[in-house]
């Protein structure tokens, strides 16, 4: 079975500190706030755009992450979100097939 990239719900739990998105083949993906906060896609936190489509999946993993919280989430057309941060930082626009494909389970150490 193809992985969906197709969202039907997205809740942000910043007490617990993660974000859940529900894909329409019925996973569900929860990524740590910290780790999705390391892995924005703009081109400053990627480090320039030579560097646009590599991401850091080990971020999702680091043991006692300091606190971020997601103020806002903007729909951009049908194919990504726009994160707005606590810190005022909101350039990044997370496509869904990146999302998918970062999902934790994904990457999950042995």
């Amino acid at each position: 079975m193809e992985k969906s990239t197709t969202p039907t719900g997205i809740e942000v739990h910043n007490s617990d500190q993660y974000l859940e998105i529900k894909w329409t083949d019925g996973h569900i993906s929860k990524y740590p706030l910290y780790g999705l906060r390391k892995n924005c896609p703009c081109v400053v936190c990627r480090g320039g755009h030579e560097s646009m489509n590599e991401f850091e999946p080990e971020a999702f993993f680091v043991d006692d992450a300091p606190l971020v919280k997601i103020t806002n989430i903007n729909q951009i057309g049908n194919h990504a979100i726009q994160i707005v941060w606590f810190d005022g930082h909101n350039s990044g626009m997370y496509r869904w097939e990146t999302l998918r494909w970062l999902d934790p389970v994904n990457h999950s150490p042995a």
